[in-house]
């Protein structure tokens, strides 16, 4: 298996002596040359091909699946997932050699099937499709041979788009390091345009990624992640610093939310503020209150905003800050959001 690392054996390849390398000067030929490919695949490519394409994954009635050998295969399956996340269609990698010992009983009249082959000669992908078209699927071939005789594939499909390839960036020209980023390349481009036809939103997109830090970012919301009730570190205007310093430790928040009698939020004392009130006033500061020393102005931000907005909030400029109030439009407070917690949730 390629995943797996070499045997420690003396029958395995002989390396030449000494330690390879590679420098900045054996690489830039070599970036050079992919760019030179690339751009006579974006040079060449028929987009009428490419239209079209996009047009039959739009259209399909029922499920699109993706197939291919080798590393086309595993192209196949990456595009496949990639259609799938958005929610549009139903979408899934169809393997070519299991689709011909039973897993071709997933495909029904209507779908499509999409065959990835650089040499557009795969044997098993020209042994699947006569079988897939005998199900009633829609078939497409993606190859960067020509059609014709040199393309057996295309002439088996119902559409062939062709995938120009001027060559592998290979020191013998054979290994797919090249075709294989064009084909990623035109998928990844077909996928964003039908995001773009099927007028995808954020809200959709991140129905379909609740874990990881895109689907965090665009699901949670402040009010997942903020503090609320006993967590909350309040305090009145009229109540002692001194009076205060368990609220101010044991909540974990940093700061006090200085409120009113109906919980009107009328400002914050942090613990940073305690510092500096006691370096100020000395013993002095026995005989102050919250409310003297709060500061009456602070950031706030509410439940239903998004808690990525929340992190920008606390991150902007003049200085960054460790929390936010969360108040309602009456400016009643309902929590507290801190940057621990926003850490803690993955964001």
């Amino acid at each position: 298996m390629g995943s797996l690392p070499a045997p420690a054996s003396a029958e395995c390849a002989p390396r030449p002596q000494g330690r390879a390398t590679v420098a900045a000067s054996d690489l830039a030929p070599l970036f050079s040359a992919q760019r030179r490919h690339l751009d006579h695949f974006f040079d060449r490519l028929d987009m009428a091909q490419a239209a079209a394409f996009a047009q039959a994954l739009l259209d399909a009635p029922g499920a699109v699946f993706f197939t291919g050998v080798g590393k086309s295969g595993i192209v196949a399956r990456k595009t496949a997932q990639t259609l799938a996340s958005l929610g549009l269609a139903r979408a899934g990698f169809l393997a070519p050699v299991d689709a011909l010992h039973g897993d071709i009983g997933a495909l029904f009249p209507g779908d499509v099937l999409v065959l990835l082959s650089k040499s557009g000669a795969s044997d098993e992908l020209l042994a699947l499709a006569p079988c897939a078209r005998a199900k009633g699927a829609y078939l497409v071939s993606l190859t960067s041979a020509a059609s014709g005789d040199d393309c057996p594939l295309a002439a088996a499909c119902d559409l062939n788009v062709h995938l120009p390839l001027q060559g592998e960036v290979c020191p013998f020209g054979l290994a797919p390091v090249t075709s294989t980023a064009i084909q990623m390349v035109f998928g990844d481009t077909v996928i964003a345009a039908i995001m773009e036809a099927r007028r995808l939103s954020r809200d959709q997109y991140a129905s379909n990624h609740p874990a990881g830090k895109i689907g965090k970012t665009l699901i949670f919301k402040v009010k997942d992640v903020m503090k609320k009730q006993n967590e909350l570190p309040l305090c009145k205007e009229g109540d002692m610093i001194m009076d205060q310093l368990t609220e101010l430790t044991s909540k974990g928040c940093g700061c006090l939310l200085v409120v009113d009698e109906e919980h009107h939020l009328i400002g914050t004392f942090t613990d940073g503020d305690l510092r500096r009130t006691l370096k100020a006033s000395g013993p002095a500061i026995f005989s102050l209150t919250v409310g003297e020393m709060c500061n009456r102005n602070p950031r706030t931000i509410t439940a239903e905003a998004m808690a990525v907005e929340a992190m920008e909030k606390m991150e902007a400029p003049p200085s960054p800050v460790q929390f936010l109030p969360v108040v309602n439009e009456n400016n009643v407070v309902c929590g507290i959001i801190t940057l621990h917690g926003l850490v803690s949730a993955g964001l």
